[in-house]
């Protein structure tokens, strides 16, 4: 006896569309799979039932739906088990000092700003602004001299250029390197204290909260100091 799909299927609850409507995507899931193999085991006609490779084909199309189900499972688990991991690693973080990329730092009253940069190769002369981002003024021109490639470390006593205190505040670092003749500039890492951790939404990760440059990636921490 030939059976109508369209009726097996709402027999399993599997709604179906019109071919000539936008067609939707069905996920079947484990039971779903066996239950419409069984119905369709049942209904098939006696006089032309199914032969032994298409019987083959739909157990092996079900053992690859499990497969792939039991496979998100575990990567499911896996997520959940490294993010634990990493929330537990940041919250230890708050309090101390990290290195993190940034052109800005935060001046304390009285206090220095520290930071580093990765120098690509060898420069004669190398040198570093201090600017007021609110108008663009020149705070400090510092000359670093000579340095070889790799991790420079920097500091900015927090001294302008008549050697008076600049007000604190959060003031724009750059960096330039002169590099087989050519001024290149060069990005910086700022020094700064992690004020909380924040668990972020819809898969972006975690953040570090720093003072004076918000909040960070956790995959952004250069090093923990």
């Amino acid at each position: 006896m030939a059976t109508n799909t369209i009726d097996t299927y709402n027999s399993l609850g599997l709604a179906t569309t019109s071919s000539t409507t936008t067609t939707q995507k069905q996920t079947l899931g484990q039971e779903e799979f066996l239950k419409l193999l069984t119905t369709q085991l049942t209904h098939q006609d006696p006089m032309k039932p199914m032969d032994n490779g298409e019987f083959l084909g739909q157990m092996a199309q079900f053992s690859t739906v499990s497969g792939i189900q039991d496979l998100q499972a575990s990567f499911k688990d896996f997520a959940a088990s490294i993010s634990s991991d990493q929330a537990l690693q940041a919250a230890s973080l708050v309090g101390r000092y990290v290195s993190a990329p940034s052109g800005q730092a935060l001046l304390s009253a009285g206090g220095s700003v520290y930071g580093d940069f990765e120098l690509p190769s060898s420069s004669a002369d190398v040198t570093m602004k201090i600017i007021n981002p609110q108008t663009g003024e020149t705070v400090r021109d510092m000359n670093l001299g000579a340095l070889s490639s790799g991790t420079n470390e920097f500091v900015w006593d927090g001294m302008d250029n008549d050697g008076q205190l600049a007000n604190p505040g959060v003031y724009t670092i750059e960096v330039q390197a002169q590099i087989d003749g050519t001024n290149t500039a060069v990005a910086t890492n700022v020094y700064s204290e992690v004020q909380s951790v924040t668990m972020g939404s819809s898969g972006s990760g975690l953040e570090i909260n720093l003072t004076g440059l918000g909040p960070v990636k956790f995959n952004q921490i250069k090093q923990i100091l």
